[in-house]
């Protein structure tokens, strides 16, 4: 039985249903590599790979396919097949995101799909970090990567080991941002 979901023209925000907390989401996100062993429930994994599913793709070709890897023998093998992600290993589960190479926007969109899965994690209290340094052929073997897909990011998930209190260090706006044009200086005050 196929589900269907009804969606409304209106966003929620103009609903009087009150304000998202995306924003705060987003603000306090952390990659985080280190696991603790809990296991994450199913319905926060099925969230996760919604939130893949809902991204925005160029064209909406929706090219992406995602691999749920939760056995632990297998996150393993992940590991191993890893250039830069062992940490993995300890993950609870990772999902591997694959994409057609043949279109120009695939890393857009594979990074577009694995920032919603990473919130949506945050948002239930599941930690994330990712990875893009792969032995491909040995990864390719393992997972039966066809070879018109491209795998482009591995994110694992899982609990933190202890309490994250979600503060980043970031440079200010004025050090990052411009108005108009590239060197004219971003001050907040002056907005219009």
């Amino acid at each position: 039985m196929k589900e269907f979901f009804k969606i409304s023209t209106v966003p929620r925000i103009h609903q009087g249903v009150g304000r998202m907390d995306t924003y705060k989401t987003i603000l306090t996100k952390l990659d985080v590599r280190q696991f603790d062993a809990k296991k994450v429930p199913v319905d926060v994994k099925l969230k996760v790979l919604e939130a893949a599913r809902a991204s925005g793709t160029g064209i909406n070709k929706q090219h992406w396919r995602f691999i749920l890897v939760q056995d632990k023998v297998v996150i393993k093998k992940l590991a191993e097949d890893s250039t830069s992600g062992g940490w993995v290993a300890g993950a609870d589960f990772a999902v591997i995101v694959l994409a057609d190479p043949q279109l120009g926007f695939h890393l857009i969109d594979s990074g577009r799909a694995v920032q919603d899965m990473q919130l949506a994690a945050w948002d239930q209290g599941v930690i994330s970090g990712l990875y893009t340094g792969f032995k491909e052929d040995r990864m390719r073997r393992d997972f039966a990567i066809p070879n018109e897909l491209k795998p482009t990011v591995v994110v694992g998930f899982g609990y933190p080991t202890m309490k994250i209190l979600g503060k980043k260090n970031r440079r200010p706006l004025s050090e990052l941002a411009f108005v108009d044009k590239y060197g004219t200086k971003f001050e907040p005050k002056k907005l219009n």
